[in-house]
């Protein structure tokens, strides 16, 4: 097995290759993708060197084969990930790009990577705060069938890559933020990404677009409300839960805890950011009976957002994919 990273030095990719040697994933050649400015550097992997290659039409030919993890933007992933699959390549996107499209799974591998068969050419990989919520929400939903998902996000600087974390750290000698359309030093910014026409942002459409097509609900009622915070990694999330039919509490938190990833604090308990950080588990506390509605449920969640949000999420789907082509 090959494997290309492409985005290598970014974030997410770095986060990538971290992972890669962490769960020990053997590969016979290792192919690393960035930018010009990039381009002649190397980076360790596996304990070895390997070299960058600035990204573009020549230098994809180099991957030939191997299962190409894409940490890139949207534009990058739509322009270079036909390229890779041209070039004989399964492209796990971390990107939207794709994640929409009807005929490109959007995979979290606890969750619903039954959907693989072992055959596909491209796998987007969800937005980080859907991932770390749809391993509860598919266990809630196995439970009692879900009527309603409310979201209010509380999201790290990482999340907007490099420039994000930039504006965080010179935000505090006042210095004008690049990436944020306020400053994120002592402050929240009520947006992630920009708005659309119905005033949504394009972040809090893609948490509801993909609940649904993650838990194959296409009917559920979703709603999210986005927040950037000053905290330099993991995303917190309140989810309010609504169910068709009454529920015991109890058997809920049970569940959860039961379920691949997640730990779960009992009662008034939970997590922090300082708790998730370097973590691969989705951290779940203060779960509740929300008293306002009939049969709903609210609980608190944490995870690190370019580990389980990101990087891991996209190394579950590399060694699934394995996996399933190795049964085939």
């Amino acid at each position: 097995m090959n494997v290309s990273i492409v985005g290598c030095t970014g974030l997410v990719g770095r986060k990538m290759l971290e992972v890669l040697s962490e769960q020990n994933v053997k590969a016979e050649k290792v192919f690393l993708f960035a930018s010009e400015n990039s381009s002649g550097s190397t980076v360790s992997v596996f304990g070895k060197s390997y070299p960058v290659s600035a990204l573009n039409e020549k230098t994809v030919k180099q991957a030939e084969n191997s299962i190409a993890l894409f940490a890139v933007n949207k534009n990058l992933s739509q322009k270079f990930a036909p390229l890779f699959i041209e070039n004989g390549c399964v492209v796990i996107d971390n990107s939207s790009a794709f994640r929409m499209e009807r005929d490109v799974p959007l995979v979290v591998p606890n969750v619903n990577g039954e959907i693989l068969t072992g055959n596909e050419k491209l796998i987007a990989n969800p937005n980080c705060s859907t991932i770390q919520a749809v391993s509860a929400l598919k266990i809630l939903n196995d439970y009692r069938s879900i009527k309603r998902v409310s979201y209010v996000t509380f999201q790290a600087v990482s999340g907007a890559g490099q420039e994000g974390v930039r504006d965080l750290e010179k935000g505090k000698n006042n210095i004008s933020p690049k990436k944020f359309p306020r400053p994120i030093f002592s402050n929240c910014i009520p947006q992630v990404d920009e708005f659309d026409f119905k005033g949504y942002t394009y972040e809090e459409n893609k948490m509801i677009d993909e609940t649904k097509k993650i838990l194959g609900l296409d009917k559920l009622s979703v709603t999210a409300t986005c927040v950037r915070v000053p905290v330099f990694n993991c995303h917190s999330e309140c989810v309010n839960v609504e169910f068709f039919t009454e529920y015991d509490v109890d058997t809920a938190v049970s569940l959860l805890k039961s379920a691949k990833g997640v730990k779960v604090f009992d009662g008034n308990d939970y997590a922090t950011v300082y708790d998730a950080d370097g973590s691969d588990q989705v951290m779940i506390g203060r779960i509740r009976r929300d008293y306002s509605a009939p049969n709903a449920l609210t609980f608190w969640c944490v995870a690190d957002n370019l580990r389980v949000g990101a990087a891991t999420n996209a190394v579950e789907i590399l060694k699934l994919v394995l996996w399933l082509k190795q049964k085939n």
